[in-house]
């Protein structure tokens, strides 16, 4: 199991997660997008129908008759209804549900650092998951710094 910490400091959410999805979905594998917030999940509904003029990025809002066949979903909580076995976290909260996937992609920003860092330290103790963390460097390009 592998958790990819990513720390936003010069993109935000709104750019670093289409990136992801889209190469999740590339691969053929289904993302399951996680927020707590309802308006936050509305946001990212929008988002990925118009993050870029020539692309689209297949999803609906967890609730719907065809959950599981949505390559990703967005949903309030760590329930794949389609089927996921891809989870982004991206509230800056950390679940521990997310453990039961085959990877995590866990976004935060510095409202959210003392927590993520609280994450990073427990899950070196479990067995069986290897961390990545990601940050920007100065031309904005994702480098896996741990």
């Amino acid at each position: 199991m592998q958790v990819d910490f990513y720390h936003l400091t010069r993109m935000p959410l709104e750019r670093a997660l289409p990136q992801i999805a889209a190469k999740v979905v590339a691969s053929g594998a289904r993302l399951l997008i996680v927020a707590a917030d309802e308006e936050r999940r509305a946001a990212l509904d929008r988002l990925l129908w118009n993050y870029a003029p020539d692309s689209f990025l297949p999803h609906a809002q967890q609730g719907g008759a065809a959950d599981a066949r949505q390559p990703i979903l967005i949903a309030a909580d760590v329930n794949p209804a389609n089927r996921a076995r891809h989870i982004a976290l991206v509230d800056g909260e950390w679940r521990d549900a997310a453990l039961d996937f085959d990877r995590a992609f866990h976004f935060f920003d510095e409202d959210h650092i003392r927590a993520a860092r609280a994450a990073w330290k427990e899950l070196a103790a479990r067995d069986g998951v290897e961390r990545r963390y990601w940050k920007q460097n100065e031309a904005g390009r994702w480098e896996q710094a741990a």
